[in-house]
C-alpha cells in the first residue's frame, strides 16, 4: 500500500501561513521576474486563471476581482516543504519525496485503520505548519496519485465525488461498485503519466474515463501505444510496477539558467551572472557527489522583444572532470567571452554541467602547472567542503568567487521580485513579529 501526501496549492498555502488576511482571497504566485502564474488559490482558479497565465494578461483582475499577486519566494517554500515532509514521514516506514509538495509513503507493515491514520497526519501537518493537504491511499503509486486527486477535488468541488472521500481518499476501502463509479466519473487525463497527446489519442479511441483505461488489456495497450502506458494500466489494475525511490537518482545534467530582470548588453554584468550560475550548479553537483567533464554556457535575446535577435552557446571541455567552483566558473566565463557579441539586448543566460560521472571516478594524472601535486592531494576538495558549510550556515553566496561581483552592488541582471514576501523561517531579520 502507498499514500501520496500533497500540499494544496502549496506556494499559496505557504504564503497564507504568515498572511492570514489572504485566506478566502484570490491569490497567485508568479514565476521568476514576475512573468506568469505558477500557483493559484482555489479562488483564483474560480476566476478562470490558468496555470502559466502571463501576468500582463491577468493584471486587470487586481482591480476588478481583488486578485493578489506575489513574487515566488522559493527559500520560504523549500523550508516549509522540509517541515511538511518530516511530518508526512510519520505515516509509514518508507518515504519518497517526489516534489517540493508531494511525498509518497510506503505503508507496508502499518497496522490499523489507514484512513484514520492519514486523517491524523493531515491534521498534524495543518496544525503544526498551517499547510492543508490531501492524502490518497491505494495499492499502487499510480492509484495513490489518482486517489489524491479525488480527495482534493471532492474537497474543492462538493458533489463531484462522495463527501467521505474529501481530504483523505482510500481507494482500497471502497466497495467494488463504488470504486467503479468513482473511476468512471474521473477523466482519463487525470491519470499520472497520461499527458495531453496520449489523452487525446485515448479519447479518440473511445476511452474517456479512468475506468475505461483500467479495463483495457495490457497487451492491447502495449501493441497500440507503449510499454510505459502498459505499466500504467497494470498499476490501475492493482499490480505494483513502480517502487519507492528512497534516494533520488543522480542527474545526468545540471543546469542553472535565469531570465534577467532587465536587458543586459555589456560583458561585465554577464560575467557576474554566468559566474553566479556556474557557482550554483557546482553546489548541486557536489551534493550528488558527481563531477562534470564539460561546461555549456549560452546567452540569448528575448524573442518577444523588438530588435536584433541573438542566440549562441558553446561547450567548453575540461582538462579533467571536476566539481570545483573555481574551475567550473573559469570555464563558463571563458566560453562566455568567446560567444559574447556587443550590440544586443540579452534577456537570458545559463550554465549547464555535462557528461557527469561519480566523484569516485577520478583522473589521477599530475597537475602540470603545479609540478608534483596530485589531483587527490591538492586540498581543493576540503576548500569546497568548507565553502559549502559556510554558505549553508550563513546564507547562500556569502562565500563566493570574485567574478560574481560584490554583494552590496545592485546587479543589473538580478530577477525582478517586486512582490516577494520575507523569508520568515530562514532569516532572523525577516522573522514575523506578533504584537499584542
Amino acid at each position: 500500500m502507498y499514500a501520496l501526501v500533497d500540499g494544496n496549492n502549496f506556494y499559496v498555502s505557504c504564503e497564507r501561513v504568515f498572511r492570514p488576511s489572504l485566506q478566502g482571497r484570490p491569490v497567485v504566485v508568479l514565476s521568476n521576474n514576475d512573468g506568469c502564474a505558477i500557483a493559484r488559490s482555489n479562488e483564483a482558479k474560480d476566476l478562470g486563471i490558468k496555470m502559466g497565465a502571463p501576468w500582463f494578461q491577468i493584471k486587470h483582475l487586481e482591480d476588478e476581482a481583488g486578485l493578489v499577486a506575489l513574487s515566488a519566494n522559493f527559500t520560504l517554500y523549500g523550508d516549509m516543504s522540509d517541515r511538511m515532509m518530516s511530518l508526512a514521514a510519520g505515516m509509514g516506514p518508507t518515504q519518497e519525496v517526489y516534489s517540493i509538495d508531494e511525498s509518497f509513503i510506503g505503508l507496508d507493515g502499518v497496522r490499523g485503520d489507514l484512513t484514520e491514520r492519514a486523517r491524523k497526519i493531515r491534521a498534524r501537518i495543518n496544525q503544526w505548519i498551517g499547510v492543508p493537504c490531501g492524502i490518497g491511499i491505494a495499492p499502487t503509486k499510480t492509484l495513490a496519485k489518482l486517489a489524491n486527486h479525488i480527495a482534493k477535488t471532492a474537497e474543492r468541488k462538493p458533489g463531484s465525488y462522495p463527501a467521505e472521500l474529501a481530504q483523505v481518499c482510500n481507494l482500497a476501502t471502497l466497495p467494488a461498485n463504488d470504486l467503479d463509479a468513482v473511476l468512471g466519473a474521473t477523466g482519463v487525463g487525470e491519470v499520472w503519466g497520461v499527458g495531453p497527446r496520449i489523452g487525446a489519442q485515448l479519447k479518440a479511441a473511445g476511452i474517456d474515463s479512468v475506468l475505461d483505461l483500467m479495463r483495457l488489456s495490457p497487451s492491447t495497450v502495449r501493441a497500440n501505444w507503449s510499454v510505459v502506458l502498459e505499466r500504467t494500466v497494470r498499476e490501475l489494475q492493482g499490480q505494483p510496477c513502480i517502487g519507492l525511490d528512497d534516494a533520488p537518482s543522480a542527474k545526468k545534467e545540471i543546469a542553472c539558467t535565469r531570465s534577467f530582470g532587465h536587458p543586459v548588453n555589456e560583458l561585465q554584468p554577464l560575467v557576474e551572472a554566468v559566474s553566479e550560475f556556474a557557482s550554483r550548479a557546482a553546489v548541486k553537483l557536489r551534493k550528488q557527489r558527481s563531477v562534470a567533464s564539460e561546461v555549456l554556457v549560452f546567452v540569448r535575446t528575448s524573442p518577444f522583444r523588438k530588435g536584433p535577435q541573438y542566440n549562441r552557446s558553446i561547450v567548453v571541455p575540461l582538462v579533467r572532470p571536476t566539481a570545483n567552483t573555481s574551475d567550473l566558473t573559469r570555464a563558463a566565463v571563458m566560453g562566455l567571452q568567446r560567444i559574447y557579441k556587443p550590440g544586443f539586448e540579452l534577456a537570458k543566460a545559463g550554465v549547464m554541467l555535462l557528461d557527469l560521472i561519480p566523484d569516485t571516478q577520478v583522473q589521477s594524472e599530475l597537475i602540470f602547472e603545479e609540478p608534483g601535486v596530485g589531483v587527490l592531494s591538492d586540498g581543493r576538495e576540503r576548500l569546497m567542503s568548507a565553502m559549502d558549510l559556510l554558505n549553508e550556515r550563513f546564507g547562500r553566496s556569502k562565500v563566493h568567487v570574485a567574478s560574481t561581483g560584490l554583494d552590496r552592488t545592485v546587479k543589473q541582471w538580478a530577477m525582478k521580485q517586486e512582490r516577494r514576501t520575507p523569508a520568515y523561517t530562514t532569516r532572523w531579520d525577516e522573522v514575523a513579529v506578533v504584537r499584542a
